[in-house]
């Protein structure tokens, strides 16, 4: 779906801009390609530059609860200097390079409930205008998918995805948010945790997989948080589910002392989310099973949970940032 826009600050008769995307979902820091057609107005302009941003629908805790907005987290000049006549058509080619932090939106072809969108911002005559918006649709890398895959054959299920406003203390997260990947418990931890979250911080030469369980209280203490991290290399060849099933048996065992929210393991940053330490959490190795991973096979469950259909993302993707840009005026 494409939303094209009057440049509003130029009034009727200026160009529009309508970006094209490549078709099919994208990697983490992979190559987003596409095209960015101009149609000239009712007269001569100078478009001085294009530039492509990348934003995403960010969830923030503070003191009065939670709220919603929108973040941009890297931004991309694509073209520009030059005159596009009165009426004329123009398209300008692009390949940018994605952060390799970027959220994943989808998971064997179906949506986790995550916005990212592409917005483009044309500079025409010295004003600016944010003309147009596309879906931008992220699938995992192979160790990311890998790892859900193992969570899937274990018996968890999927709950939601959100992106959180925050810095996780102790990795080397770039954004200003992080994804967390909510999970139901496999039934042999279900007595132990009520959900699991993941989060990936991807990097050139890795990833780092930090896992967080909200665990059930017992008859004389209450529940709390227990946090480790693994880093795990992009071509490593594991045996993934029992690499996974230990992960999840330090993580509640090992912290199995801890009381109150947090535990001893757990520090706060200053957005008031809960910041992962690495406490002795490095990676086991397990016998190779090679880097191939059966799609689909006892995957995580995704669609409908977390309360967005699949078929309502791209509607949705639209109305919330349509609405942000009025708000912004």
């Amino acid at each position: 779906m494409v939303f094209k826009r009057l440049l509003g600050s130029l009034g009727v008769g200026g160009p529009t801009v309508d970006t094209v995307l490549d078709p099919g979902a994208v990697r983490p820091g992979g190559t987003l390609t596409g095209q960015v057609h101009l149609e000239g107005g009712q007269a001569d302009f100078d478009i001085e530059h294009i530039t492509l941003e990348l934003v995403a629908r960010v969830e923030a805790e503070h003191a009065e609860g939670e709220s919603e907005g929108v973040v941009a987290f890297e931004r991309f000049t694509v073209g520009g200097g030059f005159r596009l006549a009165a009426g004329r058509r123009h398209s300008v080619p692009f390949t940018v390079t994605l952060p390799w932090e970027t959220p994943v939106t989808e998971l064997h072809g179906q949506h986790l409930g995550i916005v990212l969108g592409v917005r483009t911002e044309l500079a025409v005559a010295g004003a600016r205008d944010k003309g147009d918006l596309d879906q931008l649709s992220i699938a995992p890398l192979p160790v990311q998918e890998a790892v859900l895959e193992a969570f899937g054959q274990l018996g968890f299920g999927f709950r939601s995805a959100d992106l959180e406003y925050g810095h996780i203390a102790g990795t080397g997260q770039q954004l200003p948010f992080y994804q967390e990947i909510e999970l139901t418990p496999a039934p042999q931890y279900a007595h132990q945790v009520n959900e699991i979250e993941v989060t990936f911080l991807a990097n050139p030469g890795g990833v780092e997989v930090v896992l967080e369980a909200d665990k059930r209280g017992g008859l004389f203490s209450g529940g709390h948080d227990a946090l480790t991290r693994f880093t795990v290399g992009h071509h490593e060849s594991r045996d993934w589910t029992a690499e996974v099933d230990a992960w999840v048996r330090q993580l509640t065992e090992h912290h199995a002392g801890a009381h109150g929210h947090g535990g001893p393991y757990a520090v706060h940053d200053h957005h008031g989310h809960h910041a992962h330490q690495d406490h002795g959490g490095h990676h086991r190795s397990g016998p190779g099973m090679g880097t191939a991973v059966a799609a689909g096979a006892a995957g995580l469950a995704v669609g409908v949970a977390g309360g967005m259909v699949a078929a309502e993302v791209v509607d949705e993707i639209g109305d919330f940032f349509e609405g942000d840009e009025e708000d912004e005026g």
